[in-house]
């Protein structure tokens, strides 16, 4: 990925739709840069859309839970390289272990698809 990328290219690089980046920029938890060509991602945006897509999928949280989350791991001077690490051996401590993560993962993969007939 470039250093700094357009809406589309950080959806193909995270194989979301570019939608899901438009909500996370309106709920402020992924603000790109904004110039006159539209908005642009960098490597670190890049690094914490990673980590809110561990949030969301692996450990089930919603938007408000990624919230708290970020701003636990803003406040502790965490990198977001760093941060699936920690959070993830958190999540063990409490018993949400890779089993857990993987059913959750295959729950929310199924959100918001609709069932084709």
């Amino acid at each position: 990925m470039k250093q700094n990328c357009s809406i589309g290219s950080l959806a193909q690089a995270l194989n979301v739709h570019h939608r899901t980046l438009r909500i996370y920029d309106k709920q402020g938890i992924l603000t790109p840069t904004r110039k006159k060509g539209g908005r642009y991602y960098t490597l670190n945006d890049f690094d914490k859309a990673k980590f809110i897509q561990f949030l969301t999928k692996n450990l089930a949280l919603n938007l408000v839970g990624v919230k708290i989350i970020l701003a636990m791991v803003e406040k502790k001077n965490i990198g977001f390289k760093n941060s699936i690490d920690y959070v993830n051996e958190l999540a063990n401590a409490i018993n949400i272990n890779d089993e857990i993560q993987k059913n959750n993962i295959a729950k929310t993969s199924k959100r918001g698809r609709k069932k084709l007939k």
